[in-house]
């Protein structure tokens, strides 16, 4: 009995700890939610896809900083072969159609 009763304390000592690690110490408490007049919310930031690895008309499927080109090619980063961009905007200024 007296076995049985340690391992029932080590394990609610062990389940305890385990509580406190995944929330890191802290607790929650309605101040902390709370937000001042002073204090704004912030703005997402929207991350717009320019620069050439977004806006060419091949560009690397991982999208890799600096990549992109006017024809098809490796990638210069990572080596993985260009894929056509359907979203780029052709540079004839007639996006969509021919004539």
């Amino acid at each position: 009995m007296k076995y049985f009763k340690s391992i029932l304390f080590l394990s609610a000592v062990l389940a305890l700890s385990l509580s406190m690690a995944s929330c890191k110490g802290k607790t929650k408490t309605e101040s902390d939610n709370a937000t001042t007049k002073t204090e704004q919310p912030t703005k997402m930031k929207i991350k717009t896809k320019q620069g050439k690895e977004y806006t060419s008309a091949y560009v690397c499927p991982m999208h890799c900083e600096g990549s992109g080109a006017d024809k098809p090619g490796d990638c210069p980063v990572c080596g993985m072969k260009y894929v056509e961009n359907k979203d780029a905007k052709k540079e004839d200024g007639h996006e969509g159609h021919n004539h």
